[in-house]
This record gives C-alpha cells, structure tokens and sequence, in this order.
C-alpha cells in the first residue's frame, strides 16, 4: 500500500515538474491523494489544517480547462 500510495505522489510531483504529461493518470492519482487527505481529516484534527500546494490549486484549473476547451 505504501508503495503504491508512493507512486501517486510520484506521479503528480512530475507532472507539476514538467517531467510527466498532464493527462488522466495525473488526475487519477491526485483524485487518490484527495481521497487519502479525507480519510486522515476524518481521523484525526491534527490534519484539519492540511491542504495542498498552490501548483496543485493551478494543476486543477489546468484540468478544468481541458475539460471545458
């Protein structure tokens, strides 16, 4: 499960980067991530101030972009 947790992370980190297309795999996986966020919010108000980056705030526009373009 880490593992695979990992390669999500991995897969959105390089496309932030330039290193990977942004494509459905992308956004797959920052759906995952979204879902993992949920799950500790939901268990613990330690992580009720966690949110993502900025240049994820971007990297969801871009997909509402393509999208609707």
């Amino acid at each position: 499960m880490i593992e695979a947790d990992s390669n999500h992370y991995r897969i959105v980190a390089r496309s932030l980067a330039g290193k990977r297309p942004v494509d459905e795999q992308t956004f797959a996986s920052l759906a995952v991530l979204d879902e993992r966020l949920e799950q500790l919010k939901a268990r613990s108000e330690a992580f009720a101030g966690v949110k993502f980056s900025a240049a994820v705030g971007k990297l969801r526009t871009t997909r509402t972009a393509l999208v609707v373009g």
